[in-house]
């Protein structure tokens, strides 16, 4: 175990990548940048990100073409590879329009990740062909050497996932307030113009439009962005860091690369006073 950490940290380390990976992530975010491909790729329909939704298959098509192979049932064997390279597609799709978004570490250990995958989707390919010409043998070798990689491959995933915290939203894990809060007197408050308040210690983005307050909680669920310090737009904001779009009235998500929606504040003005609590 303290092999497999160590190798982790070098990686995480090792800078040399950076310089593939920052050209390579500007690429996939110009690519990705059209509001409909965002939004699809992101999982914003699904509430959450895509790309883990769609890794089962490939994985599990390409892992029950291992059995059949072993069993010797070779055209079912053959039929579980193609349905895997047909699923890599747009599994490698969302994956990298997530991966665009990261940096630093998660960046780098996404590079190789990625890398992985698309050797293992590489020899799976030449695998199908390799069968179909006859060469089962051959084609099967390089399935196993394909499943290898793949699952190296899914390994990292995991760490990026539940060690890196990529794909997670940033305010999951937040304490809602049960209860009302006072957070001053409404004059206190700008009309149109965010302001930043504390709520049983998590930051709020309070808005006030009129005689009417509105509140999201301030930290953007993709990567953590302040939203206070976005753009206000047609009844929603914009994150600084990404451009993810929230309602300001729901929290709903309205743009990707954000697919959870922003956790949302009632509000109520008593006696000139604002009291908040998590709705």
């Amino acid at each position: 175990m303290a092999h497999i950490e160590s190798l982790l940290s070098k990686l995480e380390q090792w800078k040399d990548l950076d310089r593939l990976s920052g050209p390579l992530a500007a690429k996939v975010e110009a690519a990705v940048s059209p509001k409909c491909v965002r939004n699809l790729l992101s999982g914003k329909a699904l509430g959450h990100p895509l790309h883990p939704a769609l890794v089962a298959v490939p994985i599990g098509a390409w892992g029950t073409a291992a059995v059949l192979d072993v069993c010797g049932y070779d055209d079912a064997a053959d039929a579980a590879v193609a349905t895997g390279l047909l699923g890599a597609v747009p599994t490698a799709a969302a994956g990298l329009h997530d991966w665009s978004f990261t940096m630093g570490a998660e960046r780098r250990v996404g590079l190789v990740h990625a890398a992985a995958n698309s050797a293992a989707t590489l020899l799976y390919a030449v695998s199908l062909v390799s069968r179909r010409a006859g060469h089962r043998g051959l084609g099967r070798c390089l399935s196993f050497a394909g499943f290898g990689l793949v699952s190296a491959a899914g390994f990292l995933g995991g760490h990026l996932s539940y060690a890196q915290g990529v794909g997670v939203s940033r305010a999951g894990w937040r304490e809602p307030a049960e209860q009302w809060v006072d957070v001053g007197h409404l004059d206190d408050y700008d009309d149109g113009a965010p302001t930043v308040v504390e709520v049983d210690g998590e930051p709020v983005m309070v808005l006030r439009d009129g005689d009417e307050i509105l509140a999201l909680h301030n930290t953007c669920t993709h990567l953590g962005g302040p939203l206070a310090e976005g753009e206000l737009r047609d009844g929603c904001v914009v994150c600084p860091w990404h451009g993810s779009e929230f309602d300001l009235r729901t929290g709903a998500v309205l743009a990707g690369p954000a697919s959870v929606r922003q956790p949302r504040y009632e509000a109520e003005v008593s006696d000139g006073h604002v009291r908040l609590r998590a709705a």
